[in-house]
């Protein structure tokens, strides 16, 4: 056994950072073959942090790749990762094709495989790589200490008008409209690149919503947010947004038309009713001229245009605070040195919650572990800033809440809760939000499946295994048109035109397919052998079965009230079950602001120069994400970038 096969590579990281290194077999008898027999490591920067690459070779060929991907952005980079280890197998080389929408983290596995091939040779010395220690860490204490730095070992001084920590969603808005009203200023990120822009934009009053004639009051939409959160918001902080979230779409759509990318807006089916009134307020883009444009690439190339500038693969490690002001931060550089950065109008913490940090998760809100076993969340979201403000005074949220959506399809033997989320074997399951029929482990009904994402994920918390079962069959499709869901649910075109985020044709080529080749998900001739292959009771899912299909006869669900267009039955085979959970996201409370965005400390009163935005702030969520207001939690975030970049940039 190796020194490197002895560590969970995916699973828990090293203590205390220790270092691993393979250590290479013995040459096979007689010494010959083109490798050293053994398990080899490097890394590379992608665009989340290190892609690690791990490769084991017998004396001549390629054996076994693991690719460690999990600082990328899930929906490219960790996917991308699938598809680069297949391929480095199948060329038995360190040469692959660039994965559309993934080119560094493409990029980054050629590197560190070429170096891992360089090694198996013998041309470089083995790598030693020290493990990261991370959110697997068993420390209890999950807000610590900000840490003392000598101020000889600070090398630089940066001194800039508007310093932005965080350069994704909220972040890299702030940068931009900051720089083109003239401000100096910096943004900051830990990571190569920013960790990107969330594509479903919620708003009211835009112009496109004003020619599509879509009119939204924004007084019960306050009332809708209000009802969701159990009162925990401040309704100021949802008139900004109401206020200002047109505008800055339209600001946005521009930006996005000068590099051929076009924004459409969702619209609301009107000859439905839904038991859960929806705000149709996204805004989302579609196909882009080529598939590595993004969004994130576009506002970066804008921002730089207006002489923003930007220090990658930096870390905030505090904020500083002088007679009571903040006056900006220190952090890393790639080269681990400490730079200080002075900001003269105010510093924007931006780094997107702590969705990563599970041992702030299960200090503050443990219920939501339970209930989730997969997760989207951005890489960046380890708390950084959450706990950089509170170590300056800052007050948080004293309600906890994270965005889940029930999506995560698991295996049959499988447990829902965070060790599966941590081991990452659960898989995302976009059609688990789709209203058919869900039952318990006791193969019974046990609710209206027709809600929002979390209501089945918060009902799962009554449920045995804390988990559901979802069963269909291959008339899906045609059910799923039927429906008439709403956003990033929705998979076929808007009466408008607009394309929905996933589509109902890559599920049924390519999503579907892989869930029942990995066994995610149970594909079965009968309802008995679709049963026992979920391990549910066979007779109670039959008799489930059975009166699910008569309440479809009959046009109305005398059980739950569930609407006749989400009805649907379940009596063409093949047909298919999944046991799912909770796809997280990302968390919802954060530090306490006032209207200018400024964090309020814990008597009540502003901190001069410090000011919140996105998944850090807090005051607008409680309880569950209201999914049926599309884009609700990406426009505020990007709204109030644009409202704090321009209001100091016109700071005196």
């Amino acid at each position: 056994m190796t020194q490197f096969s002895r560590r969970k590579f995916l699973g828990k990281s090293i203590a205390g950072g220790a270092a691993f290194a393979a250590a290479p077999l013995a040459h096979a008898a007689g010494g010959s073959g083109i490798y050293k027999p053994g398990t080899y490591v490097s890394k590379a920067p992608g665009i989340g942090g290190d892609v690690i690459v791990k490769m084991t070779f017998d004396a001549n060929k390629i054996t076994d790749v693991v690719i460690d991907a999990r600082h990328e952005t899930p929906a490219l980079g960790q996917r991308a990762a699938v598809i680069l280890r297949k391929q480095l197998l199948d060329t038995q080389g360190a040469k692959v094709d660039t994965v559309s929408g993934a080119s560094i983290t493409s990029g980054a596995v050629q590197k560190a495989a070429a170096k891992c091939v360089a090694q198996a040779k013998g041309e470089i010395p083995v790598e030693v790589i020290t493990a990261e220690a991370s959110n697997e860490s068993t420390d209890k204490d999950w807000l610590g200490k900000p840490p003392e730095i000598d101020e000889k070992d600070i090398v630089q001084t940066k001194t800039t008008d508007i310093l932005v920590i965080g350069c994704g969603t909220g972040g890299l808005i702030a940068v931009s409209t900051a720089a083109e009203n003239g401000a100096d200023v910096i943004g900051i990120d830990r990571f190569s690149t920013g960790t990107g822009i969330r594509t479903d934009i919620g708003a009211i009053d835009s112009k496109l919503q004003k020619a599509a004639g879509t009119k939204i009051d924004k007084f019960e939409f306050i009332a809708m947010g209000t009802l969701y959160a159990g009162g925990h918001v401040k309704q100021d902080l949802y008139k900004l947004w109401a206020n200002e979230s047109g505008a800055m779409v339209d600001w946005y759509t521009e930006r996005m038309k000068e590099a051929g990318i076009q924004i459409m807006h969702e619209v609301a089916e009107k000859d439905e009713h839904d038991r859960y009134k929806h705000f149709p307020i996204g805004h989302s883009p579609q196909k882009t001229p080529t598939p590595d444009l993004t969004m994130s690439k576009v506002m970066n190339a804008y921002a730089r245009k207006k002489g923003a500038k930007f220090d990658y693969n930096t870390t905030m490690v505090k904020l500083e605070k002088k007679d009571g002001r903040v006056t900006g931060c220190i952090a890393k550089n790639a080269d681990g040195k400490y730079v200080r950065y002075i900001a003269r109008k105010g510093t924007v913490v931006a780094t997107g919650g702590y969705a990563r940090n599970y041992p702030m998760l299960q200090a503050l809100q443990p219920w939501n572990l339970r209930i989730v076993s997969y997760t989207s969340a951005m890489p960046g979201a380890r708390g950084d800033g959450i706990r950089a403000c509170l170590w300056v005074g800052a007050k948080m949220d004293e309600t906890h809440s994270a965005m889940m959506f029930d999506r995560s399809a698991l295996k049959p033997d499988e447990k829902a809760g965070v060790e599966t989320l941590k081991k990452g074997t659960a898989k995302m399951f976009w059609m688990g939000s789709q209203p058919f029929l869900r039952v318990n482990a006791d193969g019974k009904r046990f609710m209206n499946e027709s809600g929002t994402y979390e209501n089945v994920l918060h009902a799962d918390e009554y449920q045995k295994g804390h988990c559901h079962y979802t069963i269909f069959d291959s008339n899906w499709v045609k059910y799923a048109k039927q429906f008439k869901m709403h956003g990033c649910s929705r998979l076929f075109p808007y009466p408008n035109g607009a394309e929905p985020n996933t589509t109902w044709q890559s599920i049924y080529n390519e999503a579907l397919p892989d869930l029942v080749k990995s066994g995610h998900v149970i594909k079965a001739d009968t309802i008995d052998e679709l049963a026992k292959k979920l391990g549910l009771p066979v007779d109670e899912v039959k008799k489930t079965v059975a009166r699910n299909n008569e309440l479809w006869r009959k046009g109305v669900d005398l059980d739950y009230g569930k609407e006749k267009h989400r009805l649907s039955p379940v009596d063409k085979p093949p047909f298919y079950g999944a046991k799912n959970s909770g796809r997280l996201l990302c968390t919802m409370d954060g530090i306490v602001i006032d209207t200018n965005l400024n964090a309020i400390d814990t008597e009540g009163n502003p901190i001069p120069g410090l000011y919140v935005i996105g998944n850090d702030s807090g005051c607008y969520f409680a309880n569950e994400y209201p999914n049926l207001a599309t884009g609700m939690a990406c426009g505020r975030t990007m709204t109030y970038g644009r409202h704090v970049g321009l209001a100091l940039s016109k700071k005196a």
